[in-house]
């Protein structure tokens, strides 16, 4: 287990290289620079700004240098942020995405897992037909859909809750279900089919054979088999769910850092882009080997060499 560990551990570095060499490719053939705007340029003002951030240089140096920062896990300056640190900008706006990613997937968690299990152990029933197809319901609402439904509803008719902004408790609660809504669905479904394949194995047959009551049964056999798929899943998920939702950021007006990241874009801000994508591939990887080591503890059979 522990050679498995390190050997991951050393390949997440490199990886996250990779990822940046390909973004920073990817902004480099894009047309336009973040200076470029509505008016031209004159050519020397042009030509002065290209100086000063070495856009004037070989694409190799240019490169070398970007690496040889990044290696020492400085990301510079933003671009448009003037005087800020990618750094601190990430810092600065990861707890926002982090506060409204956590609360999502543990709301998940505990209505995906329970209506799962249970549509499982009642195979066939009204409840089984029913919560799959409201499970098929939120994988096919897109959150830009569900967010403002939801603000409609709650914040304009029946002002129970804020529309937006970043204030308290209450403030929470539409983007934390509009984020959480798919991931109810998939959760649900997953747990299900994970649970329904694992009741039918042998293992359970001999549990049940041997006298121990169907709670036992369920929760120490059946569920740590039945639930490796929502395992799987959760890696990535809770991932995407850390770095903030674009959608729901822009219609909840949330700064966290899928807004910022969009910005980025939008700006061409070179410094900043490089900067969350190589954090968030970095926190996916981290996530996945998370995974993949509990996998030994809830089955057995699962070895690391």
């Amino acid at each position: 287990m522990l050679s498995f560990i390190l050997r991951r551990l050393l390949l997440i570095i490199p990886m996250a290289l990779l990822v940046v060499t390909v973004t920073w490719g990817l902004i480099r053939i894009a047309p336009g620079n973040f200076y470029i705007s509505e008016r031209a340029l004159p050519e020397a003002v042009e030509r002065n700004i290209r100086e000063k951030y070495g856009l004037d240089r070989p694409w190799y140096v240019q490169y070398g240098k970007m690496m040889w920062n990044i290696v020492r896990g400085d990301f510079g300056n933003s671009l448009k942020y003037r005087g800020q640190p990618v750094n601190e900008i990430i810092r600065r706006h990861f707890p926002y995405s982090a506060t409204i990613g956590i609360l999502a997937y543990l709301l998940a968690l505990l209505v995906g897992l329970t209506t799962g299990i249970i549509a499982a152990l009642k195979q066939n029933s009204p409840f089984d037909y029913g919560s799959m197809a409201v499970s098929m319901l939120g994988l096919s609402v897109p959150n830009f859909v569900l967010g403002p439904l939801l603000v409609l509803v709650f914040a304009l008719w029946l002002f129970w809750l804020p529309p937006a902004r970043w204030g308290g408790i209450s403030s929470l609660i539409l983007p934390v279900i509009t984020l959480s809504a798919i991931y109810i669905a998939y959760l649900a479904r997953l747990t299900r089919a994970g649970m329904l394949e694992v009741m039918r194995s042998d293992y359970i047959r001999t549990a049940r054979a041997k006298g121990l009551d169907e709670k036992t049964v369920l929760l120490k056999h059946g569920l740590r088999g039945g639930i490796i798929p929502v395992v799987s899943f959760t890696g990535p998920a809770l991932a995407s769910l850390l770095a903030g939702t674009v959608v729901v950021e822009k219609v909840f007006a949330i700064p966290g850092l899928g807004n910022i990241f969009i910005q980025s874009v939008l700006n061409r801000d070179e410094p900043l882009i490089l900067g969350i994508v190589a954090f968030l591939s970095i926190l996916v990887m981290v996530f996945n080997l998370l995974v993949d080591i509990s996998y030994g503890f809830l089955d057995p059979r699962i070895r690391y060499d």
